[in-house]
């Protein structure tokens, strides 16, 4: 029996028009979207838009007070991709919306806690997930990122992954390398860790694209290979604009979508928390690996 999918393709919507009809029909689907674009196509949706001190809410004070042209548009531009993600999601106004961020700055809707929310960045680009009734998380690369594979052997990689790491050669080394650290980031995002987990620790399938779970023999593994926590997390990476990567983590142990899901409740910080608490947390103070892409 073929397993309803849990995430889906991620759509572009290069401005506020949208199109918003497909995040919604991905919510009624699978009861999650992403959403890509770039910091420039939503420019002059900054620029002109008559509400956006409401729209930013409790962050304007924090852009007005960036002096950096480009880095203050940018903030706005990412919040305002995400509270358009949330209001097309949910049925709703955007400027009706409450951002507010946790601890570490992860972002979340104040008052709606069934709905969890998630926010990449890297160069221009911007990556928002959006999830109803489980965690979700997000990361983005360039294509062109390269990791050097003697390096994050030891760093990041499980001795299954490096196993199958050593089985191939130049660009395909590369490019498994890369969708293994962006599934790594996005999955220790939605837990709400990031870094502070040992990468080593948990691993994923070298060479898988697109969607997959632990239904399909994949998902998350543990460091041996073996299958860890089936049917909990639905995972998947996606190449964008022909020169990012995009990763994609949700956790859900319901069914993919649920009429009335938007009554039940996300996993809570107490049940994400004893969850990461099992994986064991860098103690490198330099950092275990090359500078991440933004999160907020």
């Amino acid at each position: 029996m073929t397993q309803a999918p849990r995430i889906t393709q991620p759509v572009h919507v290069p401005g506020p028009s949208g199109p918003w009809d497909e995040v919604a029909t991905a919510m009624d689907r699978c009861g999650s979207a992403v959403v890509f674009t770039t910091w420039g196509e939503w420019l002059s949706a900054v620029v002109t838009e008559p509400r956006l001190r409401l729209l930013l809410g409790r962050d304007w004070p924090r852009y007005r007070r960036t002096a950096d042209p480009l880095v203050r548009h940018r903030f706005a531009a990412a919040r305002l991709v995400l509270k358009y993600t949330a209001a097309a999601a949910l049925g709703t106004d955007a400027a009706g919306l409450d951002l507010a961020y946790k601890i570490g700055g992860r972002p979340h809707l104040r008052g709606i806690r069934q709905v969890d929310v998630a926010l990449s960045h890297t160069d221009e680009l911007i990556v928002v997930g959006i999830s109803r009734g489980g965690r979700i998380g997000v990361d983005a690369e360039p294509l062109t990122r390269t990791l050097t594979y003697d390096v994050m052997r030891e760093r990041m990689c499980t001795p299954a992954e490096r196993a199958a790491l050593n089985g191939l050669d130049g660009p395909a080394r590369t490019a498994a390398l890369l969708r293994l650290w962006t599934l790594k980031e996005a999955y220790t995002k939605a837990l709400g860790q990031g870094l502070r987990l040992d990468f080593t620790e948990f691993g994923f399938p070298a060479g898988a694209e697109g969607e997959f779970t632990a239904h399909d023999g994949a998902g998350l593994l543990a460091p041996d290979g073996s299958p860890a926590a089936p049917d909990t997390w639905s995972l998947g990476t996606y190449r964008t604009m022909e020169r990012y990567l995009v990763a994609v983590a949700r956790y859900a142990t319901g069914p993919a979508a649920v009429p009335g899901g938007a009554d039940r409740p996300v996993a809570d910080e107490r049940s994400m928390s004893l969850v990461a608490q099992l994986l064991p947390r860098h103690t490198d103070a330099a950092g275990p690996h090359q500078p991440r892409s933004g999160a907020a």
